[in-house]
């Protein structure tokens, strides 16, 4: 199953807008493919306004959120992957939600490696390889 945590996000950020709230979501600076400007991090985390007056091309998709900010007057194109969200709230009341891990999305599968080719399977494949008649046609 996918993770939840992207649908969760949009919704919130939805309710927030609809409200007049200003969302601000918490990021794990440090997890991996995360773009933000390292200056604002502190204990390894940033909180960033998402608010659609603070940003520009704002995109939330199930993979990352990803959008234009300003930060000390410089342009900054920020992306944040999913795994990497800790929480989203509302600054004028507090009101939000927190992540666990429950609503992650599920970690790579990776395949295993094929086990390495021995001599004697290389020897196999030569010999199958020679085995083999030619099959041609004559096209007109």
């Amino acid at each position: 199953m996918t993770s939840r945590r992207p649908y969760l996000l949009r919704a919130m950020h939805e309710w927030m807008t609809d409200n007049q709230q200003t969302p601000h979501i918490v990021v794990d600076a440090a997890a991996e493919g995360v773009h933000v400007p390292k200056q604002y991090v502190q204990d390894g985390k940033i909180v960033l306004n998402i608010s659609l007056h603070a940003t520009q091309n704002l995109s939330m998709s199930n993979a990352q959120v990803e959008f234009n900010a300003r930060f000390g007057g410089q342009t900054f194109h920020v992306v944040v992957p999913v795994h990497a969200l800790l929480g989203i709230y509302a600054r004028e009341t507090g009101q939000g939600m927190i992540f666990g891990d429950e609503d992650a999305p599920p970690p790579p599968i990776t395949p295993p490696e094929p086990p390495a080719p021995t001599a004697d399977d290389k020897d196999k494949a030569l010999a199958k390889v020679t085995r083999l008649k030619p099959q041609l046609k004559v096209v007109k």
